[in-house]
């Protein structure tokens, strides 16, 4: 007679407590195979059953232990957004990982959300990849037990807001960029800059700007919250917000763009309104895309290596995968550096 199969738990205490696919499945008030859809991640199954089961699943300490050949060869990629070349950056380190591993990539976007929508987390568990890597997403509660519960690793690139202590996460040192970024117009002379950032919900982009304030207070000059615009990454906002600091009789000779875009964007801004770059206004971008080679003046930028960024949270995911490592508390910075260029200048006499 063939023995009922048992879930596997974690071990409370001296023991391990057991419970049988069956047991799960009464106590949740659904037949059996109904569990085993959950464990499987089939779409056929409804929400509130779901979460009932994925509780209970929980309760018992469950983790299915799922070996490297039952795996799809995927890695899935989420983005909150994918439309610039900033993600085109780190499609391209992911791709360089799972080339090497033999994986193929499955992106994704949540059409600027922070969080992916409700079914995605099932179509992951579906997936079943060797991975999940999320780039200024997060995830709420129930979508990370259920990754948790199939042995789903995720790490997140570039958080928006604080992960959590025990969710693994890549980052750069934004808010030593940001404080390069200004530190060098004041010491070409700038005591009047200004700052567009991106959205105040996304930690990089506070981090940015605290650095932009520490350089400001750390060589004595005031720092006027009026010349300190809130953006949201994208090229319009910096044209927009451009033109509101320019436009002011009081202007700021220099400005630290939150990013790259949005330092194009306020190119477009100064152009309309006369002004030349560098001679009468000296911009700062962040993040080093392809394009501030390009365009002219060339951009100052800071480098925020989003290349090796994204390696690095590839890797990681994998060796995670691979059981070579803790997913808590593993929380990495790279370094970032200004790149001097053409569009910084002393200010006109």
């Amino acid at each position: 007679m063939t023995p009922p199969e048992r879930a596997e738990t974690q071990t409370t205490g001296r023991s391990a407590q057991t419970a049988t696919l069956a047991e799960i499945a009464r106590a949740a008030g659904v037949s059996a195979p109904t569990v085993s859809k959950v464990l499987n991640g089939r779409a056929d199954v409804a929400p509130g059953t779901r979460n009932r089961v994925e509780e209970l699943l929980r309760t018992h300490g469950y983790r299915r232990r799922r070996a490297e050949s039952s795996r799809s060869p995927l890695l899935d990629l989420v983005f909150h957004e994918l439309e610039s070349a900033w993600a085109l950056e780190v499609i391209r380190g992911v791709e360089n990982v799972a080339r090497d591993a033999g994986l193929s990539v499955v992106l994704s976007e949540s059409a600027g959300r922070l969080t992916p929508g409700r079914t995605w987390a099932d179509q992951v568990a579906a997936r079943r990849p060797h991975g999940v890597i999320l780039v200024l997403s997060e995830l709420d509660e129930a979508q990370r037990a259920l990754l948790t519960s199939r042995s789903i690793p995720f790490v997140v690139m570039d958080p928006a807001g604080d992960p959590g202590a025990d969710v693994p996460s890549i980052g750069a040192t934004n808010w030593q960029g940001g404080l390069a970024a200004t530190r060098h117009l004041v010491e070409l002379g700038h005591s009047r800059v200004g700052a567009i950032s991106g959205p105040s919900r996304m930690l990089c982009s506070r981090a940015r700007v605290d650095g932009y304030r520490a350089a400001l207070e750390t060589a004595g000059l005031p720092v006027d919250h009026s010349l300190v615009a809130v953006g949201d990454f994208h090229h319009e906002s910096g044209y927009r917000l451009g033109l509101e600091l320019l436009r002011r009789p009081d202007r700021p000779t220099a400005v630290f763009a939150g990013n790259d875009l949005q330092a194009l964007g306020l190119y477009e801004a100064a152009r309309e309104l006369g002004l030349r770059v560098p001679e009468d206004l000296s911009v700062v971008g962040f993040d080093d895309l392809p394009v501030a080679r390009w365009v002219g003046p060339p951009l100052t930028t800071v480098r925020q290596p989003l290349t090796e960024m994204a390696e690095a949270a590839a890797r990681l995911v994998l060796e995670l995968g691979r059981g070579e490592g803790s997913q808590a508390a593993t929380r990495v910075e790279l370094a970032t550096s200004l790149v001097v260029r053409s569009s910084t200048a002393p200010p006109a006499p």
